[in-house]
């Protein structure tokens, strides 16, 4: 029922527990962090570059202490249930030998986590491997896992020997988030920056090349349990349980209907959030929105859930929306990634953000799904406009990605520019226009944003959030989860300006891209002039594509 209006307040719905296939061992308890925004921003760290780093690493070296059996490559994904594998769970974790016994005790076996083996090089240093993507070798990024039997005063030194990309923000000052469950409980402190001498560089010399990543951190108390993360973590059960706060809520879920868009490979569902005010359908424009179709990036989690509360509020902006436009949202594309740790891909093995075109319903289930909803929703009504929210890790702000063919004539191409342009100006101290591209490589067909496109949805982007944080605005300093939410306002403040029946903002930012679009031709050609016969490919030549470019399977 794609067009059932929102309307009276609806029961409690079933939120069954995740499911995960069956090789994948998960313990019982239930993992939850409390939100913390810290009273100052965080400041990057002291670059170190990319430096080559004495490698005096090695596999010989040191004692096991955690192993947690890898899914066998060449496999593929076969069934699933309710706490994953069958049967009592194994001791990955070597045992301490005594209560003096300084060892640290891993785990990653709960949700989101991502860890498979560790080694003890000495007695405050260890070296970790990530476990890639299930049913694949490759794409170790994301990482979460626990430790516990803390000291206080000892530097202890982590290496992860086995990242995939070869340029990382972890070089440019972004630091590794740690969550000291103590400090949570007695200080209401959550997850916070840490760790000194942050390195990333290449390791071992060998095919394919294997990056490394260092740091070295003091845990704030004794015995006790903390975790690390690479970004703030959101679950599939946090994503459940905000869905479940809504539907309990009479005043916000009238405007909000939750459905099954439809289920993932291993059983859970794909939501889809139907928004809009109450009466007459008549003359509403759609937006879309979506994220999490990589698992990895779970701040594009956070930017949705800002965008989702402020759409949901009684700010008379967000009335002005819901009055204006349906909105069609699915905030965890591949729940099944994020469920079981996975950096990009699904369950088949394979990016989704690059099966658009090829999908089938049996093997990419969400984007399938997603792209049929869009399709079914355009014989009806006109989609304004596509977003797909995204994590970047090797690029700083926040900016997007747009689709000009250069085919178009000047008009459509400068339209293409004015959201992200009014973004930047909504946003100045966290969106960065002139990290915006907008050219459509044969390599991104598959993409999310530019399949959209082809079905006829003119203004449709991919919206990149920066693993780290912002260097806009006089700031040098990490992310919150803060400021991950308010970019959900800024994207709906923004909806506002775009869609204003006013002309002058539209004109003012169609006339100031034509003139940013001649300063680039300027630097990339070295030519003044019309713009109009210049492709994208050429305006865009020296500039770093998406996060993907590295790492696609």
């Amino acid at each position: 029922q794609p067009w059932r209006s929102p309307g009276k307040p609806q029961a409690l719905f079933s939120l069954p527990a995740p499911r995960w296939p069956v090789e994948c061992e998960v313990i019982q308890e239930t993992i939850e962090h409390i939100e913390w925004v810290p009273p100052e921003p965080e400041p990057f760290c002291p670059a170190m570059g990319l430096e080559q780093a004495p490698d005096t690493l090695s596999k010989e070296q040191g004692t096991v202490v955690y192993h947690s059996s890898p899914v066998l490559q060449g496999s593929c994904f076969t069934c699933a249930r309710v706490r994953g594998a069958p049967g009592p769970l194994s001791s990955p974790a070597a045992p301490l030998k005594s209560p003096q016994d300084t060892t640290l005790l891993f785990e990653s076996r709960f949700e989101s986590g991502n860890l498979q083996k560790v080694v003890q090089v000495g007695p405050y240093e260890y070296v970790l491997t990530l476990r890639p993507d299930l049913y694949t070798a490759k794409h170790t990024q994301w990482f979460y896992f626990r430790v516990q039997n803390t000291r206080r005063e000892p530097l202890y030194h982590f290496t992860i020997a086995n990242m995939a990309k070869p340029k990382s923000l972890y070089g440019q000052g972004l630091q590794p988030l740690l969550y000291s469950q103590q400090d949570a409980q007695s200080r209401g402190i959550g997850w916070r920056r840490v760790g000194t001498d942050v390195r990333y560089y290449r390791g071992s010399a060998g095919e394919p090349p294997v990056f490394r990543l260092s740091w070295t951190v003091r845990f704030p108390h004794d015995r006790e349990t903390c975790f690390f993360a690479a970004c703030y973590p959101y679950t599939y059960s946090d994503l459940q349980r905000y869905l479940r706060t809504l539907a309990a809520d009479p005043a916000r879920s009238r405007y909000c209907a939750v459905q099954e868009l439809c289920r993932s490979l291993a059983g859970n569902t794909v939501y889809l959030l139907t928004i809009t005010g109450p009466g007459s359908m008549a003359g509403k424009r759609v937006v879309v929105a979506s994220a999490r179709v990589h698992p990895g990036e779970s701040g594009s989690s956070w930017a949705m859930r800002g965008f989702l509360d402020f759409l949901l509020s009684t700010h008379v902006d967000a009335q002005l929306l819901r009055r204006l436009f349906v909105f069609k949202v699915v905030p965890m594309l591949n729940p099944d990634g994020v469920v079981v740790g996975n950096s990009r891909c699904s369950l088949a093995g394979r990016d989704p953000n690059r099966a658009y075109r090829t999908a089938l319903p049996s093997s990419f289930p969400g984007v399938w799904h997603l792209r049929a909803m869009v399709q079914r929703v355009l014989e009806e009504r006109e989609v304004v406009l596509y977003c797909d929210f995204h994590g970047h890790s090797r690029k700083n702000n926040v900016f997007m990605y747009g689709c000009d063919a250069g085919r178009d004539g000047a008009g459509t191409r400068l339209h293409q520019r004015v959201f992200p342009l009014m973004l930047s100006k909504n946003a100045p101290d966290k969106f960065s226009f002139a990290s915006c591209k907008f050219q459509v490589q044969k390599s991104k067909e598959g993409t999310g944003r530019v399949s959209m496109w082809r079905l006829g949805v003119s203004h449709s982007y991919t919206l990149e959030v920066a693993f780290s944080g912002s260097t806009l605005g006089g700031r040098s300093s990490h992310f919150s989860v803060e400021d991950l939410g308010s970019l959900g306002r800024l994207l709906c403040d923004t909806l506002l300006d775009f869609c204003d029946p006013a002309p002058a903002k539209l004109q003012q930012c169609l006339a100031e891209a034509d003139e940013l679009l001649r300063q680039q031709m300027g630097r990339e050609l070295g030519s003044e002039g019309s713009w109009t016969d210049v492709s994208p490919s050429e305006l865009e030549s020296s500039t770093s594509g998406s996060d993907s470019s590295v790492s696609d399977g």
